[in-house]
């Protein structure tokens, strides 16, 4: 009998993961999406659920009725609470867990970076230091910087704001990425950026932006991930395959 595996996603590593593991015979994949973005990364493979559990406890009757053999949250590096019901969920369940968790990014010479902890933070820090800013950090946290009136902001999300959320002055721009180190370094020129506030996201999909910034001399005020729960991790997609593999063997012994 095939062994069920809850991938929590969302995020372009979690569709790979979907793919390859449904490579793997003994494995049925199921991939949960929180249901945020309009157009989520949707795995081509397995079952997928879009929507929320209810918390830990929904999540754990979920590993139990499902039932879930093995859970892996491949869900973004923000999604700080997502990650906390689910570290407590298996403990609960006993459902072996693991984390895929991106590298975070790391300051290299000619980075101009102030780090702070929180979007409250990255606001504050904006003041009286930055006139044209970069928002890059999605559309949840725009309210954080709707009462910079003396700021022009160039905003960019996947999916516009919610209806009636606060936002700053500027410019809403929709996109998704990746984007190219070229079409970046255009963009912060075209509107005259001299700060860039970003998530420390990882990954390559909106780096191009931080090397833009490198290359300008532009400052970034780069907002720190979230603490995650001390459980397994792995940093891609390849070793959480590999854990997937031999957690399987475990099972069979």
């Amino acid at each position: 009998m095939k062994k069920r595996l809850l991938i929590l996603g969302g995020t372009g590593d979690a569709a790979k993961l979907a793919a390859k593991a449904s490579q793997i015979a003994d494995i049925e994949v199921v991939s949960s999406l929180a249901g945020r973005t309009q157009q989520p990364f949707t795995p081509k493979t397995g079952t997928v659920r879009i929507g929320g559990f209810g918390g830990a406890a929904g999540l754990a009757a979920f590993l139990d009725c499902s039932p879930i053999d093995l859970l892996i949250d491949a869900t973004h590096p923000f999604a700080a609470q997502i990650s906390a019901n689910a570290a407590i969920a298996a403990a609960e369940c006993n459902v072996p867990h693991l984390m895929l968790v991106r590298p975070a990014w790391e300051m290299v010479e000619g980075d101009r970076w102030i780090e702070v902890a929180s979007h409250s933070e990255a606001a504050k820090a904006l003041l009286g230091q930055s006139q044209r800013v970069f928002l890059t950090i999605g559309r949840q946290e725009l309210a954080e910087f709707a009462g910079l009136d003396a700021i022009w902001f160039l905003m960019r999300a996947i999916d516009p704001p919610a209806p009636n959320t606060p936002v700053p002055n500027g410019k809403l721009l929709l996109a998704r990425g990746p984007f190219t180190l070229e079409d970046e370094r255009e963009l912060l020129l075209e509107y005259q950026i001299d700060t860039i506030v970003s998530k420390n996201s990882g990954g390559g999909a909106t780096y191009a932006k931080i090397v833009a910034a490198r290359e300008l001399g532009i400052s970034v005020v780069m907002v720190q991930r979230p603490q995650i729960p001390d459980v397994e991790q792995v940093d891609n997609v390849e070793r959480a395959i590999a854990w997937l593999i031999k957690q399987l063997l475990v099972i069979k012994l």
